[in-house]
C-alpha cells in the first residue's frame, strides 16, 4: 500500500490507523484511542520477522520500544487493555467484530491522546512533541505551534 509521507509522527499514526491495509493498528470502540498489536506491528510496519516486506521504512526504527517512546513524547497515555474494550469492532465505522487480547505473537497496547480522534484530523496540530524547549514554553503558558501538512488543509 502506498501511504503518503506525512511530516509528523502523530500524522503518520493517524493515517495508519485509518488505512484499510494496516491491520496492526486500529481505533478503540469510541474512536478516541488506538490499539496497537505489538507482534503484528513489528512485522507489518517495522519490518521485523519473516513476513517483513522490502518496502521503504515508514519509521526509522525496528524497535517497538522506540515507537512507545515516540507515543509518550507526543503525550499519548497507555491505558489498561480490558477484554471488553478490545472485543468491539476494529473501526468505529465498520460493523465487523473482532479483536482478542490474547494474541499468540505479542501483547495488545491501548494508547490515548485527547487530540487523537477518529473523525478529527484537524486536532492533530495540537499534538506537540515534548522537547525540552516545548516543555519550557508550555510550563510558561506559551503556545507551541505545529503545522499540518499542506495536503490535509484542502
Amino acid at each position: 500500500p502506498v501511504i503518503p509521507r506525512p511530516c509528523t509522527f502523530p500524522m503518520k499514526l493517524w493515517l495508519l490507523v485509518n488505512s484499510p491495509c494496516v491491520y496492526s493498528v486500529r481505533w478503540d470502540a469510541r474512536g478516541e484511542g488506538l490499539f496497537i498489536h505489538q507482534g503484528l506491528f513489528e512485522q507489518e510496519l517495522l519490518g521485523v520477522g519473516p513476513s517483513a516486506s522490502g518496502e521503504e521504512e515508514l519509521f526509522k526504527t525496528k524497535n517497538f520500544g522506540s515507537i512507545v517512546r515516540q507515543l509518550n513524547l507526543y503525550g499519548f497515555h497507555k491505558l489498561t487493555v480490558s477484554p471488553a474494550s478490545s472485543a468491539v469492532g476494529s473501526r468505529p465505522r465498520s460493523g465487523t467484530a473482532g479483536g482478542d487480547t490474547s494474541y499468540a505473537d505479542g501483547p495488545l497496547h491501548h494508547f490515548w491522546n485527547p487530540h487523537f480522534r477518529y473523525d478529527r484530523p484537524d486536532l492533530l496540530v495540537k499534538i506537540k512533541r515534548l522537547t525540552k524547549a516545548n516543555k519550557e514554553k508550555l510550563d510558561a503558558g506559551l503556545e507551541v505551534s505545529s503545522r499540518l501538512p499542506d495536503d490535509l488543509l484542502h
